[in-house]
């Protein structure tokens, strides 16, 4: 893998920024399609993927540079170096969501009507998101014994994270193969998005939608986290991402939950009704 897609001259074109550009064209294709039976027009998705990305980038920018202040406290030249990758995702679904309620009240839409929307198209999304991870060499995996793995060359960040653990002298011409944990993002996150999809062109309650993708994606995410080599924080005996997934599943349950019970009223009204 290697993140540089073209250099010219003073000019370099990474594969995280191509990927990431890929990933929200891909998410504003998907809402003008949904958007259709909506009533809602390209310029109110135009308008809501402006905020959302700017929200989410810097959410996920944040959450990074929190979680590696040290690097950047000695590189603040980098701080804004988006182009080469580094953010997380947790910090950027935080930002999104908070741009998606701001949106919401700016134009008088009821918040978890607009988020079962905005959901829609998150899963696809996130996936190609992780494909310009696995180009870039960010977010890999932990060594892999015995399983299908892949490598990283020399000066790649898993490189580096196996010289500073001891399991790879200096001159090694790449890493040890490790999980493609980014790959098995990617899939499930693909996995999720006709799922997704399914639930919102159903009649649904508001949130539902939501609750549904609250409860499926961290799954995923919670148990790819154990087969990540990056250096991670802990709450506990669990990664912060971790401890963020099972909260964000008791979230995604009470919304489903609450679907259910909106829903029950309805139900014993239409089978009261005479016939």
């Amino acid at each position: 893998m290697h993140p540089i897609f073209l250099k010219l001259g003073p000019l370099t074109i990474y594969w995280y920024g191509i990927f990431m550009a890929l990933a929200f064209l891909a998410g504003f294709a998907n809402w003008i399609w949904v958007a259709r039976r909506d009533g809602r027009d390209a310029q109110f998705c135009s308008d809501l993927l402006f905020w959302v990305m700017v929200a989410g980038i810097l959410g996920g920018r944040a959450a990074y540079l929190i979680s590696n202040f040290g690097y950047y406290l000695d590189h603040p030249g980098e701080i804004v170096a988006l182009w080469k990758g580094g953010l997380i995702y947790y910090g950027g679904f935080v930002g999104a969501i908070i741009a998606v309620l701001l949106f919401a009240r700016h134009r008088r839409i009821p918040f978890l009507s607009l988020l079962d929307f905005a959901f829609t198209s998150l899963p696809l999304s996130h996936a190609l998101g992780r494909v310009g991870c696995v180009m870039y060499g960010c977010c890999f995996g932990a060594v892999a014994h015995g399983w299908p793995g892949i490598v990283f060359p020399h000066g790649s960040l898993a490189w580096e994270r196996q010289i500073q653990l001891g399991l790879i002298t200096a001159n090694a011409a790449c890493s040890l193969p490790v999980y493609p944990v980014q790959i098995y993002e990617a899939l499930w996150n693909l996995a999720l998005y006709p799922i997704i999809l399914f639930a919102y062109r159903r009649r649904h309650q508001p949130g539902a939608v939501t609750g549904l993708y609250l409860l499926l994606y961290p799954i995923g995410r919670f148990l790819l986290e154990g087969l990540r080599g990056t250096e991670r924080l802990y709450v506990g005996p669990l990664s912060v991402a971790q401890t963020i997934s099972v909260a964000l599943m008791a979230v995604g349950a009470l919304l489903l939950l609450r679907g259910r019970r909106a829903r029950a009223p309805n139900s014993d009204t239409q089978s009261a009704s005479p016939v």
